[in-house]
């Protein structure tokens, strides 16, 4: 891809639940658990959610693979 396919489709992937094609933003803050401590990936907005993961995805898309955006996980 060139950059600036990458920068509008860089790192998408299909939304699994609905197809979107677009990754939605999720608002949720908090995302249910089988018991405490006990999730499928997500369990607080703070720690990590799919918005951020799609963002993340982007940006390593652009930047070709390198992982260096530590800022976002604070």
């Amino acid at each position: 891809m060139k950059f600036n396919t990458k920068v509008i489709h860089g790192g998408q992937q299909t939304d699994p639940t609905t197809g979107a094609i677009m990754p939605p933003v999720y608002h949720t803050s908090t995302f249910v658990q089988s018991s405490p401590g006990v999730h499928s990936g997500y369990e607080y907005s703070r720690a990590d959610n799919p918005t951020r993961t799609a963002l993340e995805r982007a940006l390593e898309s652009i930047e070709n693979g390198a992982r260096d955006w530590l800022f976002l996980q604070v």
